[in-house]
């Protein structure tokens, strides 16, 4: 993996231009891409590409439903699953 290292002057206002290779390895060409800056404890800050994550689907990542997601995983992988050839034979399985 190419390591980028690169110098960026601040403008006056506070404004950062970061260079394209920059802004295409943090993705932060597509739409909607935010930049998330942490502090770490050694006094370094870090920059990190964000997508956000659309209103209409944040169900799907919260904690309760991720959970769940990985609990499906787990039993497709055990082979806790079951195959019906007709909506009929589907339905007969649930009421079993």
């Amino acid at each position: 993996m190419a390591h980028i290292h690169e110098y960026v002057s601040l403008q006056k206002s506070g404004v950062l231009r970061l260079p394209g290779n920059v802004r295409e390895k943090l993705r932060l060409d597509e739409p909607g891409a935010q930049v998330e800056i942490e502090e770490t404890e050694d006094g370094r800050f870090e920059l990190r590409g964000v997508l956000p994550i659309a209103a209409d689907q944040q169900w799907f990542w919260t904690e309760r439903w991720q959970k769940m997601e990985r609990e499906a995983d787990a039993d497709v992988l055990m082979g806790r699953t079951l195959t019906t050839s007709s909506v009929a034979e589907f339905l007969d399985e649930l009421d079993a």
